[in-house]
């Protein structure tokens, strides 16, 4: 593999650097002949001039030519993986989830909070203290819902009083444990991809919301989910999210053509017409707004049909970036048309039967 030499592409990639723009993370990597060290398109370091970068699509390829991973935006763990400190400080709440994990806990084990509380800020949009609180109350909701007593439920949890649940468990859901039946709930987690990271939200029948977290619609989205299935969201996993994440995973290996995953999109008739033309646009194939327009019937516009794929709310296992304009052009993709594009990439160099 050798470095990109197409100057349109080396200039796209090089404007991608300059606005540190984070839908190319993953699309390549940029090496600094100056410093030898190589970075992801939206590194905070300050800009290298043009005539000093090469342009690569694997990391793998810096390497061998002597790059160095960039200590500021760490390229070899360019898709967000929690650091260290955080998955250790997951580790330690997952093992007993009912317990609380305090600063004084975490400065025991040489974790600084502030780094803990920050990181959480961040990518989550709330401490870590407070998705503690979220996950017992997750666990608590589960167990209340199997027919669990609320009383042994609240000290199950690790709470030293009913009132403390109470009080927990209203504000999280809107209404006391007792108050007759109990709110839906949409969980959420995040995953990482070699794309970015992303948040896939599911209900108990299957996968509701799949985006990369930096997608600029992601709020109204949540709130539509919200909306349209009654429920507050709660950071947590259930078996569906667990199956995404391991088929995605095989999926950015090159592993697999198809997914398997239930899905739970409550769609408008015209919705599922369009989402299920989606589905049926194979592993490495692509269509046109206008062929699925015509097939759909002469009532169906390629507006419709545009609008339709710009509804999906579950990226990549949906495929909408297999739609192209009528000459082959990307268009329309919520991620990015750089993810757009190298999803079809990905597709086309994987799909050997």
């Amino acid at each position: 593999m050798a470095f990109v030499s197409d100057i349109e592409k080396r200039e796209r990639y090089y404007k991608a650097v300059k606005e540190r723009d984070t839908s190319f993370i993953g699309s390549f990597f940029l090496g600094v002949k100056t410093t030898g060290i190589f970075c992801i398109p939206s590194c905070r370091a300050r800009t290298p001039k043009f005539a000093n970068v090469v342009f690569s699509h694997d990391s793998k390829e810096l390497l061998a030519h002597g790059f160095r991973p960039c200590k500021i935006c760490k390229p070899t763990n360019h898709a967000y993986e929690p650091p260290e400190e955080v998955q250790k400080a997951l580790a330690i709440m997952m093992a007993n989830p009912y317990e609380k994990v305090t600063d004084a806990t975490l400065r025991a084990e040489g974790i600084a909070p502030e780094k803990i509380r920050r990181w959480f800020k961040k990518h989550h949009g709330m401490t870590f203290q407070a998705y503690q609180r979220m996950t017992r109350i997750n666990m608590a909701f589960q167990e209340l819902k199997k027919g669990g007593k609320v009383t042994d439920t609240a000290f199950n949890s690790g709470y030293g009083s009913l009132s403390g649940f109470g009080y927990a468990f209203k504000n999280l859901l809107g209404k006391s444990p007792k108050e007759g039946e109990l709110q839906n709930v949409v969980l959420a987690s995040r995953l990482t991809t070699p794309l970015g990271p992303m948040f896939v939200f599911a209900t108990d029948k299957g996968i509701c919301l799949l985006e990369f977290t930096d997608r600029k619609m992601l709020e109204t989205e949540l709130a539509e989910v919200q909306k349209r299935y009654g429920a507050v969201i709660l950071s947590g996993e259930n078996e569906h999210i667990k199956q995404a994440k391991k088929e995605l995973g095989e999926y950015f290996e090159g592993k697999r053509k198809r997914f398997a995953v239930a899905l739970d999109l409550s769609p408008t008739p015209s919705q599922k017409e369009a989402w299920d033309r989606l589905l049926s646009v194979g592993f490495g194939q692509t269509r046109t707004y206008a062929s699925m327009a015509e097939e759909a019937g002469p009532e169906t516009s390629v507006s419709d049909i545009i609008r339709a794929n710009g509804q999906n709310r579950v990226a990549i296992i949906v495929p909408c970036h297999r739609l192209l304009e009528e000459d082959g052009a990307l268009a329309g993709y919520g991620g990015g048309l750089q993810r757009k594009r190298w999803l079809l990439d990905h597709e086309k160099a994987n799909n050997i039967d």
